[in-house]
């Protein structure tokens, strides 16, 4: 079923609109929240309560795409679950991903600051001028939180090379957050 026709029956309040999304979108999100906790229970979990936080939020939202809707729901409350069951433990992808990234942070927890629409866009014009290589890698590995190491076997280069893409990546966004006047110290 198209996306429109799906958003339309969450509109109408029809319960199919759950069915619907799970039966287009259960692979997608709940690839995103695997990825993150690394849990399939858990996972599974997380995407039955996106279906529930979207059935909540639409209406009154209207979702201009979908995929991406669901994405970020899911997305952010894998995050929350993550960081509730690992409060002690310490030292997974996920972390690994956030201290790659603590440079671009300063005072301020990126988190925060990707909500203000300023910065989004900002990240999202940043990323437009870039190559396509380092802007999947930068978006598969901060967005999707995949490994280094899958990065590498997926396009067929060395962990080595991911790293320093992803380095010199984040670097130059510091760059352009910084010209585009985003504070980050």
């Amino acid at each position: 079923m198209e996306d429109e026709k799906i958003i339309d029956l969450y509109w109408a309040r029809d319960e199919a609109a759950i069915h619907e999304t799970d039966v287009k979108y259960h692979h997608y999100c709940g690839a995103i929240a695997l990825r993150i906790l690394e849990n399939m229970e858990d996972a599974e979990e997380c995407v039955n309560d996106t279906w529930l936080h979207t059935w909540n939020a639409v209406p009154p939202e209207r979702p201009n795409i979908l995929s991406v809707f669901l994405g970020h729901i899911t997305r952010n409350l894998s995050i929350d679950r993550y960081r509730m069951k690992h409060a002690a433990r310490r030292r997974s992808n996920m972390e690994t991903v956030d201290l790659e990234l603590a440079d671009l942070e300063g005072r301020y927890h990126l988190d925060a600051q990707i909500e203000d629409r300023v910065i989004a866009r900002a990240i999202s014009d940043f990323l437009r001028q870039t190559d396509t290589f380092s802007r999947i890698l930068f978006v598969r590995r901060y967005w999707y939180l995949e490994s280094i190491h899958d990065l590498a076997e997926r396009y067929n280069v060395s962990e080595s090379k991911v790293k320093s893409n992803l380095f010199r990546t984040r670097k130059a966004l510091r760059q352009h957050l910084l010209e585009e006047g985003v504070s980050i110290a």
